[in-house]
């Protein structure tokens, strides 16, 4: 399928977009208004850009089905404060209740069963039951356009950081599997870091050797998977003849087919036993 976005109706469009571009944080933003009226939204257009200064950017865009603006946007440009409050299991189902358009001045605190606390340095109220609130000012709002489904990159500098200390380690940072965030997928769909965690360690500071110095045959493998020869790619030093000599002999290791090389070294992979697989495709 191809879709050329001038032809293609807005909501179709935001659809894929939103079912290929996944999972998506979630900014939970309390703001005020002029009147000091508290609204609380949840708004899957964000993430951290800056670590010095602190920024992070959401975007709450128009409306498709009548190109109107959200509250939170009407509020972040009257106020220039939000408070970005982080979103976890605990409080998914209370958030996605947030999300309901009430009226303007209507509380989605009270509405949630969520518990406004104040901040330290904005107006707007925390979260008490998110794990983590960025205090924060407005920076810049940026409009990309003005039709339905345009955004507005509501652009944030952190002023403090609340973390509560259920989710730290001994360390003090942040325990993944404690803190439990959710994600926005496609349609209704959320998904649970806790239970879709999986580790990918970092390439080497050192330089890895890279896939292309694998050998023809393990490179154009039906067995091998990409992961496998990325796994493969991130070491220093390929093993030398000797090593994999001595290694063949200490294996008792009979004379292997391609296939078969392939295989034991998918094996070992899953092992954990790079320097291993290294061998058996050296063979």
């Amino acid at each position: 399928m191809k879709l050329d976005p001038k032809d293609t109706k807005t909501a179709h469009l935001h659809g894929i977009m939103l079912g290929a571009v996944q999972p998506r944080p979630i900014a939970f933003a309390s703001t005020i208004d002029e009147d000091g009226n508290v609204n609380l939204s949840p708004y899957s257009f964000f993430n951290v850009f800056s670590a010095n200064p602190p920024v992070m950017i959401f975007s709450p865009a128009r409306r498709v089905r009548d190109n109107s603006i959200k509250h939170t946007l009407i509020n972040a440009r009257a106020t220039g404060e939000v408070v970005i409050n982080i979103v976890n299991y605990d409080i998914v189902q209370q958030m996605s209740l947030s999300s309901t358009e009430y009226a303007a001045g209507v509380d989605e605190f009270v509405k949630a069963g969520l518990t406004a606390i104040p901040s330290d340095l904005v107006a707007p109220p925390r979260v008490a039951e998110s794990p983590v609130q960025f205090e924060c000012k407005v920076k810049e709002i940026v409009e990309l356009g003005q039709e339905g489904g345009a955004g507005n990159l509501i652009i944030c500098e952190v002023v403090m950081v609340h973390v509560n200390d259920e989710v730290l380690d001994a360390d003090g940072k942040i325990d993944q599997t404690k803190i439990d965030t959710v994600a926005r997928m496609g349609g209704n769909w959320y998904c649970r870091s806790k239970d879709a965690m999986f580790e990918v360690p970092k390439p080497l500071a050192t330089l890895g050797v890279g896939v292309d110095a694998l050998p023809e045959h393990a490179k154009n493998s039906d067995i091998l998977t990409g992961n496998d020869l990325g796994k493969l790619g991130n070491i220093e030093t390929i093993p030398d003849k000797d090593s994999v000599i001595a290694f063949a002999k200490a294996e008792k290791l009979p004379a292997l087919k391609i296939k078969e090389k392939h295989t034991r070294a998918h094996e070992l992979i899953l092992q954990g036993n790079i320097i291993d697989a290294w061998k058996i495709l050296l063979l």
